[in-house]
């Protein structure tokens, strides 16, 4: 008998949790996150951004690679780094090379690019940053360094007929420092920046 009702105890105190976990994890943590969700809009919409006619062309989350059908940079814009994420930026594949420092194929992509972009940019060789020769871990990050959007803005300026003070103005709007003041390193958002550039141009 004793056993029995310890069993019926022990179912009890059982669906007794499920019921509370139920209520307090099915039901009370996705009414608050629907309600951060109502609170932060553009967040919870995947961080989109629009141009002056409403259109999608990007999201502020995800790079994008600014280039024409061949593959070659579109002088007019500032460029992201190189993804390794299927063809590039591709959110379904995100991911790094995962090739090591020493491999051969690695280190002669990075030579390449780094060539690429001393003749595209009218610098030399050992001026490029290595944020514009190798890719993020995810293949998707839609920052580069200040130094490398700094080594563009000459390229942009000529391109879109600016004064570089103007196109270094657009840069700095689309800095962010150091999360909380000391976490990571200052970050230009290309995306942000060239749809800030598309801006000016209507």
């Amino acid at each position: 008998m004793s056993t029995a009702r310890a069993s019926l105890r022990t179912s009890a105190v059982a669906v007794r949790a499920m019921v509370v976990l139920t209520l307090v994890l099915g039901v009370g943590y996705t009414l608050l996150i629907s309600l951060i969700g109502l609170a932060l809009p553009a967040q919870a919409n995947g961080s989109l951004l629009r141009d002056a006619e409403g259109q999608v062309v990007g999201s502020s989350l995800i790079g994008q690679s600014f280039t024409d059908a061949d593959g070659e940079a579109l002088p007019q814009y500032f460029q992201s780094r190189p993804s390794a994420a299927g063809d590039g930026y591709d959110a379904a594949a995100s991911s790094g090379s995962n090739l090591g420092p020493n491999n051969a194929d690695l280190v002669a992509a990075v030579e390449e690019r780094r060539t690429a972009i001393a003749d595209r940019e009218g610098v030399a060789v050992s001026d490029v940053p290595p944020d514009a020769v190798t890719a993020s871990a995810s293949g998707l990050d839609p920052h580069i360094s200040p130094a490398y959007a700094e080594l563009q803005v000459a390229r942009v300026a000529a391109e879109r007929g600016l004064s570089d003070a103007e196109v270094r103005d657009l840069v700095a709007e689309n800095t962010a420092g150091r999360d909380l003041g000391f976490l990571g390193e200052p970050r230009v958002n290309v995306v942000e920046l060239n749809a800030a550039l598309d801006g000016l141009a209507r």
